[in-house]
């Protein structure tokens, strides 16, 4: 499919760096949840997941994930719910494992592959036996843990299932997680740290024995913390390991949906192989567009309702006949 690096997104004038674009929403864009309603429902492993759903009554749905130690209620989310409730579709908003507000039971929490988790979402949602099509839309970790979604199910994916829209995705988790080592976005790196490191004493507390923080103060980037944690958890090698049988980009040729891929390329989170430029080219489901500016899940724009543009670009590929 064509490789769009130009893009009808043009940032407000004093929005053009990828930085701003990337910490404005988060400090000064409070959108409250109206309309949420809460399940929760039984992973096989006895655990939980907590699902937020903003419906209408429509028989068309989107399946929203969120980013890393995001959830149902990061703006982004919130925005795009209403960008779908206004069009005439149902929205879900699910929460990964520790991140609806409860920590979860079992050892195991969440990461870029987990895709039995968002495969019991996507099967409670059909078996309601109320939506005739569904799209599945996600940001940042959330995009790619999609993208393996659908490259993994490949033709085997649920025919209703029709579109996808994944909005700045770390594509490559290795190149993703070597330029946030990079002193330039410390701001991010230590902020990811910090929250993580709640969960860990939390899950600690829960599990003692099974789990320990000592000595975490020494972790300073992603790969100390996914060798210490994601990887043993949940079966990887190392981090290494972990990110390359994880990083989507390698699942794109096999994805057999319309699937919009956005990433902005002043994204301070993204690098290298997180545009997957020939995947995309080789493609005949998969559309990336590269946007000159937009930073990390940001897309500013002051628009009709406040809408920003990622929320518009979404619904505008949603409903694009073909």
């Amino acid at each position: 499919m064509p490789v769009l690096t130009s893009s009808f997104y043009r940032p407000p004038f004093f929005f053009r760096n990828g930085h701003l674009q990337t910490i404005y929403p988060t400090l000064a864009r409070r959108l409250p949840p109206d309309g949420y309603q809460r399940e929760r429902i039984a992973t096989p492993d006895d655990d939980f997941l907590d699902l937020d759903w903003a419906q209408v009554g429509s028989d068309s749905l989107a399946i929203l994930s969120h980013g890393l130690e995001g959830s149902s209620y990061r703006h982004y989310m919130i925005a795009m719910a209403r960008m779908l409730n206004l069009h005439g579709w149902d929205a879900l908003a699910w929460n990964y494992r520790s991140c609806s507000g409860e920590m979860n039971r079992r050892l195991r929490m969440y990461h870029n592959g987990a895709i039995d988790d968002l495969d019991t979402v996507v099967r409670h949602a059909v078996g309601t036996g109320r939506y005739q099509r569904l799209a599945l839309i996600g940001f940042s970790m959330g995009g790619n843990l999609t993208l393996v979604y659908l490259g993994t199910l490949g033709p085997a994916i649920d025919s209703r299932i029709e579109k996808a829209a994944v909005f700045s995705v770390p594509c490559d988790l290795a190149a993703s997680a070597h330029e946030l080592a990079k002193l330039r976005n410390g701001i991010y790196m230590k902020q990811f740290l910090v929250s993580l490191h709640q969960k860990i004493k939390r899950k600690k507390a829960l599990l003692p024995g099974r789990i320990d923080d000592e000595g975490y103060d020494s972790i300073r980037n992603f790969r100390q913390f996914d060798d210490r944690y994601t990887a043993p958890i949940h079966g990887f090698r190392d981090a290494e390991d972990y990110w390359t049988k994880c990083s989507s980009r390698q699942f794109i040729p096999a994805i057999t949906v319309p699937t919009l891929i956005v990433n902005a390329l002043d994204d301070p989170f993204l690098a290298g192989g997180c545009y997957p430029v020939s995947e995309a080219e080789h493609s005949r489901c998969v559309y990336l567009e590269m946007p000159r500016s937009g930073g990390h899940v940001g897309f500013v724009r002051f628009g009709q309702r406040g809408a920003y543009w990622s929320e518009q670009r979404a619904m505008e590929f949603l409903l694009q006949e073909g």
